[in-house]
């Protein structure tokens, strides 16, 4: 088995809706997304000869993830009152909404089935939160 590894990382705000504790407060993190790609088989011919995939799709395709949540608020659909959002859009602040929790767990999940979507062989996504914590999604076959 051939496992090919690459990361990227972006920088936002979020808080987690309904949890008691400091998280419940506005604040950022440093995300890493990290993804992992395996296969069996090397490409025989072409310009990938002896390559599982091309680094550079894949470097790409992570980089396009991150950069999509850089340098902006993230929240949880349904968790701020209108007139809330309507304050932080007034002030032309970049907002990202999201159908789930914005926690590493949620996010290793959306992501992993972001790029199983375009077709690429992942294994897994880890998504750390801080440099020492991370949350890591891969499905169990």
């Amino acid at each position: 088995m051939y496992y090919l590894k690459t990361k990227a990382a972006f920088d936002s705000a979020h808080f987690l809706a309904g949890y008691e504790g400091k998280c419940a407060n506005i604040h950022g993190h440093r995300w890493v997304i990290e993804a992992v790609f395996s296969g069996m088989e090397l490409s025989p011919q072409g310009t990938d000869r002896g390559m599982l995939l091309d680094f550079s799709r894949i470097k790409q395709e992570v980089r396009d993830l991150a950069d999509r949540f850089d340098h902006a608020f993230i929240y949880e659909q349904n968790s701020l009152r209108e007139t809330t959002l309507a304050a932080l859009k007034s002030e032309n602040f970049r907002l990202i909404e999201v159908e789930f929790r914005p926690t590493a767990e949620n996010f290793a999940r959306y992501f992993y089935d972001l790029l199983s979507e375009r077709s690429l062989p992942i294994k897994s996504v880890a998504v750390y939160e801080t440099p020492d914590n991370c949350a890591v999604y891969e499905v169990s076959v």
